[in-house]
């Protein structure tokens, strides 16, 4: 079993969103800033050490990474300039990916293989034991559909005082598969938009 990564291993991984806090200010000043959101971050760990190894894809690697870096650019940079940099940083990493994903779905027979793919992908990466509660749809041709009803990034931001951080990762579904060739990807609302569930439906058109 692979060991549980540091603070500091995880925030070595972020260093496109250390970027954009160096535009912001002195190099000493931004290498203090991560420091203290590197100590945020184990901070956050520790206080969630018991969860579940099948969680620490979403908690490690995305969501306490990112609340302890807005919360710490928070502190000196202000709400509306933190929240930028965390959603700028995103915008930039979908964008990458939905780059790739575009270029795949040209491929004859990978728009078949993608929608095919989501049933077995999102039960082993966004299910019960990845801290998701999910409504599964009837297998249909050519489309896949999926309700949230609990999702961990809605919880554990909202946990650490940042709300406004679940937004951002609810739009980066809409960048990485909104503008996908010969898909359509179709939702009404996200549970860190206020809805009831986040609908997912994505289906080739």
């Amino acid at each position: 079993m692979a060991e549980r990564k540091t603070a500091a291993q995880i925030m070595k991984k972020k260093a496109f969103i250390r970027a954009r806090i160096e535009r912001q200010m002195p190099k000493a000043q931004a290498d203090a800033l991560w420091q203290q959101a590197t100590e945020r971050l184990k901070s956050i760990m520790d206080q969630y050490a018991d969860l579940p190894k099948g969680m620490r894809p979403h908690t490690d690697a995305r969501i306490f990474p990112s609340a302890a870096i807005y919360l710490a650019a928070k502190e000196r940079l202000g709400a509306q300039a933190a929240c930028a940099v965390i959603e700028d940083a995103a915008v930039e990493l979908t964008g990458r990916y939905a780059k790739v994903l575009a270029g795949l779905m040209r491929v004859p027979g990978m728009r078949s293989l993608f929608i095919r793919i989501w049933d077995p992908l999102t039960r082993r990466v966004f299910g019960p034991d990845n801290g998701f509660k999910n409504v599964f749809y009837p297998k249909v041709k050519g489309e896949y559909r999926m309700d949230i009803l609990a999702c961990p990034y809605c919880r554990y931001f909202t946990e650490l005082g940042c709300p406004e951080l679940t937004k951002i990762f609810c739009a980066n579904d809409d960048r990485m598969y909104g503008s996908l060739p010969g898909l359509a990807f179709e939702r009404t609302g996200t549970l860190g938009r206020g809805a009831d569930k986040c609908d997912f439906c994505i289906r080739k058109v």
